[in-house]
């Protein structure tokens, strides 16, 4: 996969760092994600990389589902038997969280190509989405509440 944009927040994110948002604010940053390479850089380079070795074929919706669910299951295993992890994986070395960084590309490639083949615009679903949770979920009514939208009275 290509590297585009080296920054600040993607070292730390890589270090498992977590900045101090303010003195008076004992909230960490939130994290961020670097600006490049954007989901359709990822679907065109993808593309480019299986055209390349004429894999289309074998990368139809099918199999690109499985494969992800594997790639799911190869980030599963880098937790299992790991207890409650914290946030930032403070506790994993640096050879445990590129690894992680590894598996989790290959889950979001798959996902990105999956997505293309079946004509779903990323973006565009994650904007419908979201504006779909906050009706099933209004602050107002869960604020600190892990229950189901259907568990909680109106």
């Amino acid at each position: 996969m290509y590297h585009l944009h080296n920054s600040t927040a993607h070292t730390a994110a890589v270090n498992g760092d977590c900045a101090e948002a303010s003195p008076q604010s004992k909230r960490p940053q939130r994290f961020t994600f670097s600006s490049e390479p954007s989901i359709e850089d990822i679907r065109r380079m993808q593309a480019d990389f299986t055209d390349e070795r004429d894999w289309n074929q074998f990368h139809q919706p099918r199999n690109l589902l499985l494969a992800m669910v594997g790639e799911v299951g190869e980030v599963a295993e880098l937790f299992q038997w790991k207890g409650e992890v914290a946030e930032g994986l403070t506790d994993w070395t640096e050879t445990e969280r590129e690894q992680l960084a590894h598996e989790l590309s290959d889950v979001l490639i798959y996902l990105v190509e999956l997505a293309e083949k079946c004509r779903v615009d990323l973006p565009q679903a994650v904007l419908r989405k979201m504006a779909l949770n906050r009706l099933k979920y209004p602050a107002s009514k869960v604020q600190g509440s892990a229950k189901k939208y259907t568990e909680y009275k109106d």
